[in-house]
């Protein structure tokens, strides 16, 4: 785990704790470049393993990558390169100029992945030596981004990985009063831009008859914060992403009334975790465990608040009854799910971001894409659906072009093209915001001025 002294990496290890029945584990190496932060976390570990009856997977630590490696079987990567302190730059910038700061949506997405993708590419080839059999599943934002490039080293043995499809799905089964493993879902986009376009049992599409019902819809968390008109006109459930694209402007006077970023509000949130230091395991992970409420708290409230007010959605967090989708363990979930169906012999149905070949005819063939897929021992294929059109297609196509670009400005070291990629975003209303956009990027963040020439 490349990034295991982040905040959520007692997630990652608790889901794998609950795949050990099917496959075997002699190991789970912790790698981060902060050995207290790697020490704060294996102790929060030590609390989770200690509580399961010191039962789960062995722990080691270590701030070397090539050791955290070698001859792994699976390597997960959850970086942020420049911490959340290099997250508020990307938000804060766009902000002060009127223009959606967002992390993966918007300017900040791409300035996040200009730190971001040489970085990963460095990874990249040392898994390509010291693991070269490895699976390599992305958690790294811009999750499809980052996993389109290093697929230029790794291959097809690179998984992006995310849960917010997968979250989506299950609060359109529960809607529909249905386990989710008696549902064919076909979804399709790219990270953070993707839609489900159709729900089957038994062959028949459930999708109309559940816009038709008002009750059931709008119990769902992505109709409300969309409209329900607009989602019964297209026909498809967007992600909840969806609504930094369609209501910037209240979101960008959402975040002023608060009068803090996401990242701000994670940085005050998780300082203090990690500056406490805990006489036992016990007591870290009950300190973690508030941070991680504390967090959950706060997940899309600036949009919540744009649609309903500042007081909307307190009940996200609370799963609905019956709840099969990845729930608090977010991506963690879906990261097991995947190792369990690559490794325990049995096909398992996952959203992730993958090559298309085919999928969405508009795109290339190795365009990273976000789809419904089948996972398993023989790798992962990507499942036919329904094809995007209209708005739908044409706001993926200029996506695309915005993240290739981002990844040639990364991987070049060309400020002009950070700027092209920063002026084609949809959310940027202008080439002259876009310059002083990255004007503000180059001030906020040195590795970009050294890098990009």
């Amino acid at each position: 785990m490349l990034g295991g002294g982040g905040f959520r990496t007692p997630v990652l290890w608790e889901s794998l704790a609950g795949v050990g029945d099917t496959i075997t584990m002699d190991e789970v190496v912790l790698q981060d470049g902060s050995d207290p932060r790697l020490q704060r976390i294996r102790s929060v570990i030590d609390g989770l393993m200690h509580e399961r009856g010191d039962a789960g997977p062995p722990v080691r630590a270590t701030t070397e990558i090539e050791d955290a490696v070698q001859g792994a079987d699976v390597v997960c990567c959850a970086i942020r390169v420049g911490g959340l302190e290099a997250r508020i730059v990307d938000e804060t910038v766009p902000l002060a100029l009127g223009v959606l700061g967002q992390e993966t949506v918007g300017p900040g997405g791409v300035a996040f992945a200009l730190r971001t993708v040489p970085v990963m590419m460095e990874i990249a080839e040392t898994v390509a030596t010291a693991a070269p059999r490895a699976w390599f599943l992305n958690f790294t934002n811009p999750a499809g981004l980052v996993t389109e490039a290093v697929r230029a080293v790794l291959g097809g043995r690179v998984v992006g990985v995310c849960d917010s499809p997968a979250s989506l799905c299950a609060r359109v089964a529960a809607a529909l009063e249905l386990p989710m493993r008696s549902l064919r879902f076909d979804y399709a986009g790219l990270n953070h831009l993707g839609w489900l376009l159709g729900v089957q049992a038994d062959g028949e599409d459930l999708m109309p008859g559940l816009l038709e019902d008002e009750r059931r819809s709008r119990s769902i968390d992505e109709v409300r914060l969309l409209g329900l008109e607009s989602v019964r006109q297209a026909g498809a459930i967007p992600n909840e992403y969806l609504v930094y694209y369609e209501r910037p402007g209240e979101i960008v006077e959402a975040f002023r009334q608060v009068g803090a970023t996401r990242g701000q509000l994670l940085l005050s949130q998780q300082s203090a975790f990690y500056r406490e230091r805990s006489d036992t395991p016990e007591d870290a992970l009950a300190s973690w465990r508030a941070a991680r409420d504390a967090r959950h708290g706060t997940y899309l409230s600036e949009a919540w608040a744009a649609v309903d007010g500042p007081a909307a959605r307190a009940d996200h967090d609370a799963p609905p009854a019956g709840d099969e989708g990845p729930g608090e363990a977010g991506y963690a979930a879906i990261a097991a799910a995947f190792i369990r169906a690559v490794g325990g012999g049995s096909d398992a149905p996952l959203i992730v971001d993958a090559a298309n070949r085919g999928r969405l005819s508009f795109l290339d063939d190795d365009a990273v894409v976000e789809v419904s897929c089948v996972a398993g021992p023989a790798g992962v294929s990507v499942l036919p659906g329904s094809e995007l059109v209209g708005d739908a297609r044409a706001l993926v196509e200029r996506m695309k072009h915005v993240e290739r670009t981002t990844i040639r400005a990364a991987t070049e070291g060309s400020r002009a093209l950070a700027l092209e990629a920063i002026a084609a975003h949809p959310l940027v209303p202008s080439r002259d915001v876009a310059e002083r956009i990255l004007a503000g990027y180059l001030d906020g963040h040195a590795n970009l001025r050294e890098r990009l020439r």
